[in-house]
């Protein structure tokens, strides 16, 4: 069977494709292709070219979103990582770590918008990151920050009932799984505070595996970003163009029972963004029916051991990235 032929049905997983890999496109283009190629759902990074969060009307352009997807049977995830959506000249700036409390103010208030978006389109999650220390700041100070300036986004995100999907980024504050316990137990552990995993940077820096990521991860995890990578270097790459073997990593999204997006993130390919989308989702359809054969001829083993949600399952970080890129860079 040709990976294009693969239905839907061979697994349990929902795909779904970033509008940040497809910049090129109108919104409305870029959600017909998706559709089209038989995706589950979409990443919608709120950009200018895009659903731009800071221009007249956000309500109105958010409702008539909300039935384009539900006309294309395309669910959704909210993310937050337009390179310069907030400043024309500082690509992710301001971010929640910034010097100026104005400034962070203003990346909480796209966050805050994020989650009304996400409200209103019936999105599985909101996306975000912490944003790189800046130069001079210890820390401490850092992580108080940091702490500080999710507090109102938290609390949007409670009332509103949407998971906050933090995403370790390497080269971030918040870079590795182990800094999100770290967060978790700066804020007591909330529930709405939850993670996007990018499976990408699992290879680049985590001490352990890609698919043991994922089962290290299970308890928090509402979001998925896709793509290759190779040890140590941040270079968003085709699937199938690095070194992870993705059977076992679906493999073992799958037995942890996720049922949000795993979306492909290839921001710096947007200039062929269809052709990447064509052949993203064969590519995973292909994968999760070769985890789906290994699983049915694997003896089953003794259940693992359960393991408090409080917890940390990981090792001490690995190195950082040798080339600080930014998942939606």
């Amino acid at each position: 069977m040709t990976p294009e032929a693969l239905p839907p049905s061979t697994t349990s997983l929902h795909f779904g494709y970033g509008t940040n890999g497809l910049a090129d496109l109108r919104l409305d283009d870029a959600l017909a292709l998706l559709a089209d190629l038989g995706y589950d759902g979409v990443g919608l990074t709120l950009d200018h070219m895009h659903l731009d969060p800071l221009a007249p009307d956000l309500a109105a352009r958010t409702r008539r979103l909300a039935h384009r997807l539900d006309a294309l049977g395309l669910t959704v995830t909210v993310e937050t990582g337009a390179r310069y959506v907030l400043d024309p000249r500082r690509k992710h700036g301001p971010s929640l770590l910034d010097p100026d409390p104005d400034d962070r103010a203003r990346r909480v208030d796209l966050l805050i918008r994020g989650v009304r978006v996400a409200a209103d389109l019936g999105a599985h999650a909101v996306h975000c990151f912490s944003g790189v220390t800046p130069a001079g700041t210890d820390t401490d100070t850092a992580w108080k920050r940091l702490a500080e300036a999710l507090t109102p986004v938290l609390d949007a995100a409670t009332t509103a009932g949407i998971p906050l999907a933090v995403e370790p980024e390497p080269g971030h504050l918040l870079a590795t799984l182990e800094d999100f316990h770290h967060l978790r137990r700066v804020l007591g552990a909330p529930h709405h505070l939850c993670l996007t995993l990018d499976i990408g940077h699992c290879q680049c820096l985590e001490p352990l595996p890609p698919a043991d990521c994922v089962r290290a991860a299970a308890p928090w995890l509402r979001h998925v970003q896709i793509e290759d990578m190779r040890r140590g270097i941040h270079e968003h790459l085709p699937l199938g163009d690095g070194e992870i073997d993705f059977p076992p990593v679906l493999a073992a999204l799958s037995a942890a029972g996720y049922q949000g997006l795993t979306v492909v993130e290839l921001p710096r390919h947007s200039h062929a963004g269809p052709h990447f989308a064509e052949l993203s989702l064969p590519f995973l359809r292909r994968a999760a029916a070769t985890a789906a054969v290994s699983r049915a001829s694997t003896p089953p083993t003794e259940p693992r051991p359960s393991v408090p949600p409080s917890t940390p399952l990981l090792a001490p970080p690995g190195e950082p990235s040798a080339t600080p890129e930014g998942s939606t860079s």
